[in-house]
């Protein structure tokens, strides 16, 4: 399965887990299964809050998750709407998420853990 995680920097599996996903400078599309990955920039990580345009820098890769730390209502019913599996993570990198995504132990992302579009509270 090839998923998309939100990143600080470009560190491949060692990137740390960016705390929210629309304002990410890059995001790193991960085979789950060989380990695989390379990083895109975040070319929309300057919007206005509410305003992210997730499907934009992903339009090109064909994932069928995202993992996120934290994200908006409006950019999960977007990822949502595109059938893709949307899981939280807790920060850290993307080695440690991918020890528990491998193990089941991710929880799926559901529209009342997501921010308000006037709040910044992250899981």
């Amino acid at each position: 399965m090839k998923i998309c995680v939100p990143i600080n920097a470009d560190n491949q599996l060692d990137s740390e887990i960016c705390a929210h996903f629309g304002s990410a400078p890059a995001f790193l599309i991960v085979d789950t299964e060989d380990q695989s990955c390379h990083a895109i920039v975040n070319g929309n990580q300057h919007h206005q809050h509410g305003k992210c345009m997730p499907l934009q820098a992903l339009q090109n890769e064909r994932i069928e998750g995202v993992v996120v730390g934290g994200i908006g209502n409006g950019a999960l019913s977007k990822l949502t709407a595109a059938r893709l599996q949307v899981y939280i993570s807790r920060q850290g990198t993307v080695r440690d998420m991918l020890v528990e995504f491998r193990a089941g132990r991710l929880g799926r992302m559901e529209p009342a853990l997501a921010c308000a579009h006037d709040a910044h509270g992250h899981v």
